[in-house]
């Protein structure tokens, strides 16, 4: 799985002592196109799913997954307990667009057929100046194996490079969760990097698997966009 609830720490902001090839950061201009701002029509539809924001109401369903220590294990939380949940949903879970580089929206994956929450998806901003943005996701393990978490992944794909209209979209993933490792291949996306033990994660040191998809390889994928598989 990969991080679903703020940008990954190493994106952090720094003292700018380390500057893109040497050079001061924004003295490029951004390049050309629309400007880079995503104002979904609630409930995004998939073939099985509703993507819509997180209630007050999905706490118990959220509690069932993001509870579990094998779901936080390879992700920058912990597991929560009522009151993280509804600091959460009262915080940076409330967003419902994107207006600026570092924000974000975290989307509850809604079966349609039942209307059971069982995971989250999300899209974060990362740079307006090279048009870059991060996805994420965490499934309940109840509900694995069906696809889903793919499913919503690609929708927000389809968030990311028809509406937000990034060139660039990564996925971070923890080297040991091969589960995610497969899901960001199925959604076409490219494995770029393996950082060896590039962060102190948990206790240890952890190995990053970073994958990537530009706007070129989805238009090619994606000759026709909709928002649903």
């Amino acid at each position: 799985m990969v991080p679903s609830d703020s940008p990954h720490p190493g994106d952090q902001a720094g003292d700018g002592t380390s500057g893109h090839r040497g050079e001061e950061a924004g003295t490029e201009p951004v390049p050309p196109g629309p400007p880079l701002e995503l104002r979904p029509t609630y409930p995004v539809r998939t073939s099985r799913l509703l993507l819509r924001p997180l209630t007050e109401a999905d706490t118990d369903a959220l509690l069932e997954y993001r509870s579990l220590p094998e779901v936080c294990r390879y992700v920058p939380f912990v597991p929560m307990d009522r009151a993280a949940v509804a600091q959460r949903l009262a915080g940076a879970w409330a967003r419902t667009e994107i207006t600026a580089e570092g924000q974000g929206v975290i989307l509850g994956m809604e079966v349609a057929e039942t209307g059971r929450l069982v995971g989250d998806v999300n899209l974060y901003l990362h740079s307006r100046e090279h048009r870059a943005a991060e996805v994420g996701w965490v499934l309940s393990p109840h509900h694995s194996g069906r696809g889903y978490a793919t499913e919503a992944a690609h929708a927000i794909l389809h968030l990311a490079f028809d509406d937000l209209k990034v060139h660039r979209v990564t996925a971070r993933v923890d080297a040991r969760n091969l589960a995610s490792g497969r899901l960001a291949q199925r959604l076409g996306m490219r494995q770029e990097a393996l950082l060896i033990e590039n962060e102190w994660f948990k206790g240890g040191w952890s190995d990053e698997i970073d994958f990537a998809l530009l706007e070129s390889d989805w238009v090619s994928q994606h000759r026709e966009p909709t928002a649903t598989l």
